[in-house]
């Protein structure tokens, strides 16, 4: 299996800044695409950011314009840039790597968020 480790969650204040990382396996090469997801308790998983293998980012419309996603690819490690903290943020976040038909989960890392 492949092996995805997610650091860099904590406590921030509201308004505050987080910075994600998410290393994934050196040996991969050839990706569909590595973002990042979310999940509150209670809820059910959300989409958050994706950066393609021809380096194409989505956001999705909640964090946009606060969250910046991005990839080393040398380490094929992808990095969410979290700024403008909101509580509602709050939340464990998975990292998220696609491989043609594969989908690969992290074992997720806690934000919170307080006002």
């Amino acid at each position: 299996q492949v092996q995805l480790v997610e650091s860099g969650g904590g406590l921030a204040q509201a308004g505050g800044s987080l910075r994600l990382s998410c290393a994934g396996p050196r040996n991969i090469f050839s990706f569909t695409a590595m973002g990042w997801y979310r999940q509150a308790p209670g809820k059910q998983r959300e989409y958050v950011a994706t950066t393609t293998s021809g380096g194409t980012t989505n956001y999705a419309d909640s964090v946009k314009g606060r969250f910046t996603i991005s990839r080393d690819a040398a380490k094929n490690t992808v990095y969410l840039q979290m700024n403008s903290l909101k509580p509602e943020d709050t939340a464990v976040y998975y990292c998220n790597l696609r491989v043609v038909l594969k989908n690969y989960w992290g074992q997720g890392t806690q934000v919170t968020v307080s006002s």
